[in-house]
């Protein structure tokens, strides 16, 4: 069977571009592998309507009311192999299901987080060592607060916490690497600066006591912003050969369209915005952008 749209990534954007194709009458397969980007946090927030709801009960939700559409089909598993075809369609490779054919591909398969490998780290990621304050930050608010961060836009990044909590100190993880201007302006907001390296996380359950440095002290702190680097969470991208920016997003046009014609991406792999919202807006305005593309060739006048 040739797919018009294979949306690879089931997650937020995956879904609601899924949504927008399937009232649009086309023929979609989403395949997903089921390990979102959010899957370590508890809550969603800053979601209109949903504001606290678990991201496993939002993409649930999400898949029931998808199977009502009959032209949209869901598939548990892993996307291994991506080739664009001679004919210009694409093939698609499961380890367990085979292979499949499609159109139009729809990258929305995510990034992932580069943990660092301390102690205690992985075990709070996503409850109470964050991200995102606009995400979690009220909830978290006004509680002894670290930021994980060395560079530049520390003063930037730090000037922004301040609006949830002002008890506020930067763990640079060695050496800082900003200059005088910024320490004079961390010094100015009472924001203390720690070279020291973090050596482990100390922690109950994933939820955050204190960061343990390598000279043994330990600070107390019950809440850490992290800004961690990230990859691609799929390797089908680099199958496809498709450009990559420099803080490795992936590079698409007005329309979406990665610099493979007919691969189209959408969601946290080529947005530098990653809230759930934004990630559905996405989906909607790619999944209605690729139904006007089958509409214009009159495929369902010719049907």
């Amino acid at each position: 069977m040739l797919h018009e749209v294979i949306i690879v990534g089931g997650s937020y954007a995956g879904l609601s571009a899924a949504m927008a194709l399937g009232r649009a009458r086309c023929r979609v397969l989403v395949i997903d592998a089921g390990l979102p980007r959010n899957r370590f946090a508890p809550h969603a927030h800053n979601l209109l309507l949903h504001d606290g709801d678990a991201p496993a009960d939002l993409a649930a939700q999400a898949r029931q009311q998808l199977a009502t559409y009959p032209t949209v089909q869901l598939l548990a598993a892993e996307a291994t192999t991506a080739e664009k075809l001679p004919d210009g369609t694409f093939a698609i490779g499961t380890a367990r299901h085979g292979s499949f054919r499609g159109e139009v591909l729809a990258l929305a398969t995510g990034l992932r987080d580069e943990l660092p490998p301390v102690p205690g780290f992985a075990e709070c990621w996503g409850k109470s060592i964050i991200h995102c304050p606009y995400c979690h930050g009220y909830e978290v608010a006004d509680q002894p607060t670290g930021l994980w961060f060395n560079g530049d836009a520390v003063g930037e990044v730090a000037q922004l916490l301040l609006n949830w909590t002002r008890d506020l100190t930067v763990f640079t993880n060695g050496p800082a690497t900003f200059g005088a201007p910024v320490r004079a302006q961390l010094a100015a907001w009472r924001v203390p600066v720690v070279e020291t390296p973090i050596a482990a996380v100390a922690q109950a359950g994933g939820w955050l006591q204190g960061l343990r440095l390598a000279d043994g002290r330990l600070v107390a702190a019950a809440v850490l912003y992290a800004r961690l680097p990230w990859r691609q969470a799929s390797a089908l991208p680099a199958q496809l050969v498709c450009a990559l920016t420099e803080n490795n997003l992936l590079q698409i046009d007005a329309q979406n369209q990665t610099t493979v014609p007919g691969v189209y991406a959408l969601g946290d792999n080529c947005s530098p915005l990653h809230q759930l919202v934004q990630a559905m807006a996405a989906g909607n305005a790619v999944g209605a952008g690729l139904s006007k593309l089958f509409i214009a060739k009159m495929r369902r006048w010719a049907a």
